[in-house]
C-alpha cells in the first residue's frame, strides 16, 4: 500500500474534526436561536441542553452514511486510488466553503455543501478518467454521476424555502391574534392546550424521527398506520402534563422552548452528522478494503453496501460538537445574523437597502392599503389591538418574546417531521431560518423603519444558499482535478494550504474579537453614573482620535503605507462605534430623562459632535493612504515643517482635553478656546505659505490637494472637539444631579483614573 493513501486516511480523520468544527459553527443557528432570541434561559443553560440533545443524537444515530458513500455517484465505476482522491478533494473544498460562510456570518446548508461537493469531486474524477481513456466519451458521464439525486435536492430546497416562510407567517399571525403581546391572561386559560400542540410536534419529531432507531419496528409501523390517533393521544397527555406543571408555577413556555431546542439538537446530530464525518468514514472503509486485498486498483462497489457506524467514533464526534458549541465565536456570529433580522427591537441594521427590497416594501404597503379598504373597520381595529406592542418600560431586552420562539420551534419541528415522513430531502437550516423570517414578518418585527434592510438581509442569505451549491461544486471540482493530476505532491500542498487558511481565519477573527470594545452600557443605577459613563466614552474616543491623527501625519511624512493602512482601518472602526452610539441614543435618552431631563439635549449634541469628529478623521486617513498607495509624490520639506507645527498644536489641544476629561472638570474650556484660535491662525499661515509655493511653481497637484484636505479636516475635527467639551460642560453643570455627580467622581477618582489611562 502506497504511503500516500495512509497520509490521505490520516488527513481525512483530521479533516473530519475540522469538518465538525466548521459544520457545527454554521448549523448551531438551527437549534439555538429560538432559545437565545427569547432569552428563555441563560446562555450556558441553553448550550447545556443543546449539548445533551447532541449526545443523545449521535449515540442513537442511524448513520445515514450511504449518502456520502453512494448518494450522488456510482462507486462501482471508480477504483480505490480514484475514490480516495475524490473524498479528499470533497473534504478540502467543503471545509473551505463552510469556513467562508461562517466568516461572513451567513447560515448555509451543510447537506447541500456535502451533496454538491461530492458531485463536483466525482465529476472531476470522471472527467479525468474520460480524458485518459478511449473507452469513454463525455456522453458516458451518466455512468459515473447520479445527477437525478441532485435535482431532487434542488427541488426540495425551493419548496422548503417557500413553504416554511408561509407556514411561519400564518402560524405566527394566528398565535398573535389569539394571545397578543399581552399574552399572560389568555395564556393562563388555554396555554397548556396551545403548548400541548407544540409539545406534540416536538415529541413526534424527537422520538419518532430522531430516536426511531431505538423503537421496535412493529411499534413504529402501528404509529404510522394510526398517526392521527397517536398525535391526538400525545396532545392530550402533553396538555395534561403541562397543566400540572402550571400548578407549581413552572413557566411552560420556557419549558416548551428548551425541549424544542433539545429535540432540534438531537435531530441535527443524528441526521446531519453524515455531513461532517460521512466522507472520512467512507474513505477509512475504502482503505481497509484495499489494504485487505492488497490491490490499489480494486473496484469500490463494496461502498454500495449499508454502512455500520462505530459507536465510539460517534461519541467522539459528539464531544467535538459540544466543545465547538461552547468555544466557537463564529457560531454566535452566524446566530446573530438571524437574530438581527428577526428582532422586535429597532437599531442599526446590518444590511443596506436595495431597489428590490424597496420595491417589495412599496408593494406590500399598496396591498395593505387595498385590504384596508375592503376589510371592515371594526375588524381592523380588533386585529390592530392584538398587535399593539408593549409600552417601552415593559419591553424586555430579548429579540422577541416566548410566544414567537415557541411558534418558531413548533413549525420547524413539524415541517421537518412531515418532510421526513414523506422521505423528502430538505435542509434544516433553510426550514428553521425561513420559519423565523415568516414569523418575524407576521409579528410586525419588520416595520416601516427596518423592512427594506431586513428584506435585503433575507435575500442575501437566500442567495448564499444557492451559491453554496454552485460554489461547493466548483471548489470541489477544481481541487479534485488538481489532486488527480498532481498526485501526492498536490495532496500535501493542498492539505497544508487548507489547514493554514482555516486556522489563520479563526485566529485572526479571535484577535479581532478581542480588540472590539464593549459597547457603552446605557443601563445604569443613577444619573451620576450615566454622566460618568458618557464622559468615559468621550475620553476613550478622544484618546484614539489623538493617536490616529498623529500617527497618520507622521506616516505621510515617511510615506509609510503599512501604518497608513492600519490607521484607515482604526479610524473606520472608530467612526462605526460613534455611529452605533447614535443608533442607540434612544435607550440612553430614556435612561437620562427618567432621572434628569435637563441633560438630554446636551447628550444628543455630544453624540453628534463625536460622530462628526470621527468622520473628519476618516477624511484625513483615507485620502492620505490613497495618496501613498498610488505612489504619488510626497510632501516637500517646507510642507512637512508647516504640518509638524500644526500637528504639535493639535496634539497639545487634545492632551488638554484629555486631562480635563480625566479630572471631570471643565473649568479650562477658555484655555482650549484660546489654543483653538491660535491653531486656526497657524492654519491660515500654512495655507498662505502653500498658496505662495504654488504661485512660484513649486508644487505637486495631488500632494497639494492632500495638503489642503488635511488642513481643512483638521480645522473641522478640532472645532467639533471643542464643541464636544462645551456640550459636556452643559451636560454636567446643568444636571439636576450635579452634586451627586461630583460626589461620585470624588469617590471613584482613583478607579476612574486607572480606567481612563
Amino acid at each position: 500500500m502506497s504511503p500516500i493513501f495512509t497520509f490521505i486516511v490520516i488527513t481525512l480523520g483530521l479533516l473530519a474534526v475540522l469538518g465538525i468544527v466548521v459544520g457545527v459553527t454554521n448549523d448551531a443557528v438551527n437549534f439555538l436561536n429560538s432559545a437565545l432570541g427569547s432569552k428563555a434561559a441563560p446562555k450556558n443553560v441553553i448550550l447545556a441542553i443543546a449539548s445533551a440533545g447532541i449526545m443523545v443524537g449521535v449515540m442513537t444515530s442511524s448513520g445515514m452514511m450511504e449518502v456520502a458513500r453512494s448518494g450522488v455517484f456510482y462507486p462501482s465505476q471508480f477504483v480505490f486510488s480514484e475514490i480516495m482522491m475524490l473524498f479528499l478533494g470533497m473534504m478540502l473544498g467543503n471545509i473551505i466553503l463552510l469556513d467562508i460562510f461562517n466568516s461572513l456570518g451567513l447560515p448555509t446548508s451543510t447537506t447541500v455543501s456535502l451533496v454538491f461537493g461530492l458531485l463536483g469531486s466525482a465529476m472531476a474524477v470522471a472527467i479525468y478518467k474520460i480524458a485518459g481513456s478511449d473507452a469513454y466519451s463525455i456522453t458516458d458521464m451518466s455512468h459515473f454521476i447520479n445527477s437525478g439525486k441532485a435535482m431532487v435536492i434542488i427541488s426540495a430546497i425551493l419548496m422548503s424555502v417557500v413553504i416554511a416562510f408561509i407556514v411561519g407567517l400564518l402560524m405566527m399571525w394566528i398565535s398573535r391574534v389569539v394571545f397578543s403581546f399581552r399574552y399572560h391572561k389568555m395564556f393562563n386559560r388555554i396555554g397548556a392546550l396551545w403548548c400541548g400542540i407544540s409539545f406534540t410536534g416536538i415529541i413526534y419529531f424527537a422520538v419518532f424521527k430522531g430516536l426511531k432507531g431505538l423503537l421496535p419496528a412493529e411499534f413504529l409501523g402501528y404509529v404510522n398506520e394510526h398517526l392521527g390517533l397517536a398525535l391526538l393521544c400525545v396532545w392530550v397527555v402533553s396538555s395534561a402534563f403541562l397543566q400540572f406543571l402550571k400548578l407549581f408555577k413552572v413557566n411552560i413556555l420556557k419549558t416548551t422552548i428548551l425541549m424544542g431546542t433539545f429535540s432540534l439538537a438531537l435531530a441535527f446530530a443524528g441526521n446531519d452528522l453524515v455531513n461532517f464525518i460521512g466522507v472520512p468514514l467512507a474513505g477509512y472503509d475504502s482503505y481497509k478494503l484495499a489494504l485487505a486485498s492488497g490491490n490499489e486498483q480494486m473496484s469500490m462497489e463494496a461502498l454500495m453496501e449499508p454502512a455500520k457506524a462505530n459507536f465510539w467514533i460517534m461519541c467522539a464526534s459528539g464531544l467535538v460538537m459540544i466543545v465547538t458549541l461552547f468555544m466557537s465565536r463564529k457560531a454566535m456570529n452566524v446566530s446573530q445574523t438571524e437574530l438581527s433580522l428577526s428582532s422586535q427591537n429597532e437599531g442599526q441594521e446590518k444590511y443596506d437597502s436595495t431597489f428590490i427590497s424597496r420595491g417589495l416594501v412599496r408593494g406590500a404597503i399598496q396591498i395593505s392599503h387595498f385590504f384596508g379598504r375592503i376589510v371592515p373597520k371594526s375588524m381592523q381595529a380588533k386585529i390592530e389591538k392584538r398587535f399593539e406592542p408593549l409600552p417601552r418600560e415593559e419591553q424586555s431586552a430579548a429579540a422577541y418574546d416566548l410566544i414567537r420562539a415557541t411558534v418558531n420551534l413548533t413549525c420547524a419541528s413539524i415541517l421537518i417531521a412531515v418532510a421526513t415522513s414523506f422521505k423528502l430531502p430538505l435542509s434544516t437550516t433553510y426550514v428553521v431560518f425561513m420559519v423565523a423570517m415568516g414569523s418575524s414578518l407576521a409579528d410586525r418585527a419588520w416595520g416601516r423603519e427596518s423592512a427594506v434592510y431586513r428584506i435585503t438581509g433575507v435575500m442575501t442569505v437566500i442567495s448564499g444558499w444557492f451559491i453554496t451549491a454552485i460554489a461547493g461544486f466548483i471548489i470541489s471540482l477544481v481541487i479534485t482535478l488538481i489532486l488527480v493530476w498532481g498526485g501526492w505532491i498536490a495532496a500535501v500542498v493542498l492539505v497544508v494550504l487548507c489547514a493554514y487558511l482555516v486556522i489563520k481565519g479563526n485566529f485572526t477573527n479571535k484577535k479581532k474579537d478581542e480588540k472590539v470594545k464593549t459597547p457603552a452600557k446605557f443601563e445604569t443605577s443613577a444619573s451620576a453614573e450615566v454622566m460618568i459613563n458618557r464622559i468615559e466614552d468621550v475620553c476613550a474616543t478622544m484618546d484614539q482620535v489623538t493617536r490616529i491623527y498623529s500617527r497618520t501625519i507622521l506616516a505621510v511624512f515617511k510615506e509609510n503605507r503599512k501604518v497608513l493602512r492600519d490607521m484607515v482601518k482604526e479610524s473606520d472602526e472608530l467612526f462605526l462605534e460613534a455611529r452605533e452610539r447614535k443608533y442607540k441614543i434612544l435607550p440612553a435618552l430614556r435612561d437620562i430623562q427618567e432621572r434628569d431631563i435637563n441633560t438630554s439635549q446636551f447628550y444628543v449634541q455630544v453624540i453628534d459632535y463625536m460622530s462628526e469628529a470621527t468622520k473628519a478623521l476618516i477624511h484625513i486617513t483615507r485620502p492620505a493612504f490613497d495618496h501613498i498607495d498610488n505612489n504619488h509624490q510626497g510632501f516637500t520639506k517646507e510642507q512637512i515643517v508647516d504640518l509638524k507645527e500644526v500637528n504639535d498644536e493639535v496634539e497639545a489641544i487634545f492632551v488638554t482635553i484629555s486631562q480635563m476629561l480625566r479630572r471631570k472638570h471643565f473649568s479650562d474650556i477658555a484655555i482650549i478656546i484660546e489654543m483653538r484660535d491660535h491653531l486656526f491662525d497657524t492654519l491660515d499661515v500654512v495655507m498662505r505659505n502653500q498658496l505662495r509655493r504654488m504661485k512660484e511653481g513649486e508644487f505637486s497637484t495631488s500632494a497639494s490637494m492632500l495638503y489642503f484636505n488635511i488642513l481643512n479636516e483638521t480645522k473641522t475635527m478640532v472645532l467639533q472637539s471643542r464643541n464636544i467639551m462645551r456640550s459636556l460642560e452643559h451636560f454636567v453643570h446643568e444636571s439636576d444631579n450635579y452634586v451627586a455627580f461630583r460626589q461620585a467622581v470624588n469617590a471613584k477618582a482613583g478607579l476612574l483614573d486607572d480606567v481612563s489611562e
